[in-house]
């Protein structure tokens, strides 16, 4: 009598491990969104630290930070803010080769001046690229929410698990 020897696998292991495949490629993407998010967070804040660093070099030459027109920030932030437009000029080339205009999630950085330019603040509006009405002010947990900095020091950022 001969034994027929099988070879290869049956459906049940084949469905199994494209099963596991799933799961697996299925928790590979959510961190992989997560890690995209994050760098554009980082990159909005690299970016916003140089744009601080710049204007403090200016304002160390002409004693005043680069001007800005109106467009408001919420309550707690009383400095009127635009996008960096007005002060790109005065910034580039001297202080920035080239002076970043959007934010990781390709929104405009706002920026403004208090009117006799003594204070300044940068936003990126975060991921929804809509600024939000009110300031948490400390660590945010939360891609949407603004990234503020107010002369050279971040107001509100990203800190922790982000959702």
């Amino acid at each position: 009598m001969r034994h027929r020897r099988c070879t290869g696998f049956t459906l049940i292991e084949l469905l199994v491990v494209v099963a596991i495949l799933g799961i697996i490629v299925a928790i590979a993407v959510i961190n992989f969104l997560n890690a995209i998010e994050r760098a554009r967070q980082r990159r909005s804040m690299s970016d916003m630290r140089s744009l601080a660093t710049a204007a403090e070099a200016y304002a160390a030459d002409l004693d005043r930070y680069p001007p800005a027109s109106a467009f408001v920030l919420p309550p707690g932030l009383d400095l009127p803010t635009v996008n960096l437009l007005d002060a790109r000029s005065y910034l580039q080339p001297t202080y920035m080769k080239a002076v970043p205009m959007v934010d990781g999630w390709n929104s405009w950085f706002l920026y403004g001046t208090t009117p006799s330019r003594t204070e300044y603040a940068l936003r990126s509006a975060g991921r929804g690229g809509v600024p939000q009405t009110t300031v948490a002010f400390g660590p945010t947990t939360d891609f949407a929410d603004d990234i503020i900095l107010v002369n050279g020091q971040f107001v509100q950022w990203p800190e922790g698990v982000q959702r």
